[in-house]
């Protein structure tokens, strides 16, 4: 009973493809999915933590204002600890949060894969300042690095854990994990995109009330 109870679940929600799939939708999914491909390669190559390089720019200011409302709008009231960590939590929050209401209230596991995606690399752009936090050369917000202020958020978490000389493996591994995450994404966008082809429909407004 368990296991169909597993199966049913992966079935409904990860897995859920409409009994018609619109093939002009499925097509731009074609297109969407080799472009989060390519844009993986080239992430993947210009992410170099130790030089403070996360692999997108572009990414990285899409998620700074919900790293900042995580630290100020959020979670600062529950305490100075919470409210350093909160920028973090907040920035992956946000693919998260956005990815489960597709998943539930759209039954779209393609799109929640993207969002997934995009947390592999919210997690590699947390793993630089992770890095960072040891030797800090990073320019903040503020304009000066963690060395000149006491702004950066990592040296104060691993500080006050006690985990400062710790920092650089603790980086490298999440941003192995933030790598494995968006691999992880890719490969579940392309399995939803081979279980549509089967399902495939001319008809422009074919997915439109699936339940």
């Amino acid at each position: 009973l368990e296991s169909s109870e597993k199966t049913s679940f992966l079935a409904i929600w990860l897995f859920h493809v409409p009994r018609q799939v619109a093939k002009i939708n499925w097509i731009g999914r074609c297109v969407t999915f080799t472009v989060f491909s390519v844009w993986t390669i080239f992430i993947w190559h210009q992410a170099k933590i130790p030089a403070g390089e996360a692999g997108s720019v572009f990414l990285h200011t899409i998620l700074l204002p919900f790293h900042e409302a995580g630290h100020y709008a959020i979670f600062r009231w529950f305490g100075e600890f919470i409210m350093i960590l909160g920028g973090t939590l907040a920035q992956h929050l946000m693919p998260i949060v956005l990815g489960v209401a597709l998943l539930y209230k759209r039954r779209d596991p393609f799109g929640a894969a993207l969002f997934l995606w995009l947390l592999g690399f919210s997690i590699i752009d947390m793993a630089v300042y992770m890095y960072d936090a040891y030797d800090p050369k990073i320019m903040l917000l503020g304009g000066k690095t963690g060395a000149e202020s006491d702004s950066h958020d990592w040296m104060n978490i691993f500080g006050q854990l006690g985990l400062i000389n710790q920092a650089r493996m603790i980086g490298s591994f999440f941003d192995w994990l933030g790598r494995a995450v968006m691999f992880l994404a890719l490969v579940w966008a392309g399995i939803m995109l081979w279980l549509q082809k089967a399902n495939l429909s001319d008809a422009p407004l074919a997915e439109m009330g699936d339940d």
